[in-house]
């Protein structure tokens, strides 16, 4: 069984789909994590995130950048959201996505082209969304929590171009499949989201 989890940054996603994969024991996968560590290479590495060259280069990162706690960063999510545009990063990452997705068993992915382009077969698909006023909420949170200093304000405006890039970008963009199902966490509490989340999968897939 196959779960795709697609949205916008901050829009609760994530947590959903760890949530998901805890309760039908599947194993998950942070899409967007992928991106980040490309586009942090990128910063390491002296290099331009709206260079296509530069970003292929830093698709080769070693697995232990994934472990970094600076790609939970904003200033690294706003080069994820660089590097995505090119569509040489988008096919090197294709096949580690794809290869997780398929393997025996099923899988959960969140992402934003996960019930799109890397397992449109999925057997559940969301489309998690929320306002950004709700979403520069949550983020405010995790930044002060980790003991970041950044505005509401700021952050507000870094969701919009970000969501911009990313729905207007020429491969892959932010958009729901058509057998999708639309989850709207702007007015819900984590265990409420979670719950309809896990109500809508075993709805579509009978579990």
């Amino acid at each position: 069984m196959i779960i795709a989890v697609d949205g916008p940054t901050a829009s609760g996603k994530g947590t959903i789909a760890k949530a998901l994969a805890a309760h039908f024991g599947l194993p998950h996968l942070d899409t967007g994590l992928l991106y980040r560590a490309v586009g942090r290479q990128v910063a390491l590495s002296g290099g331009n995130p709206d260079d296509s060259a530069d970003a292929l280069t830093a698709c080769a990162f070693q697995d232990s950048l994934l472990a970094d706690p600076e790609l939970r960063s904003e200033a690294t999510g706003g080069l994820a959201s660089r590097v995505s545009v090119h569509p040489a990063v988008r096919q090197a990452l294709y096949e580690r996505q794809r290869a997780f997705a398929t393997q025996p068993g099923g899988a959960v992915l969140d992402g934003r082209d996960i019930g799109t382009v890397i397992a449109p077969e999925a057997e559940a698909k969301l489309f998690v969304v929320a306002s950004v006023p709700a979403r520069a909420e949550r983020r405010l949170k995790e930044m002060q929590a980790a003991g970041r200093s950044v505005s509401l304000a700021e952050i507000a405006a870094d969701l919009e171009a970000r969501d911009l890039r990313d729905r207007t970008r020429a491969q892959a963009p932010l958009i729901a499949a058509s057998d999708a199902v639309l989850l709207d966490t702007s007015d819900l509490g984590r265990d409420e989201a979670i719950a309809t989340a896990i109500a809508i999968v075993a709805a579509r897939t009978g579990r």
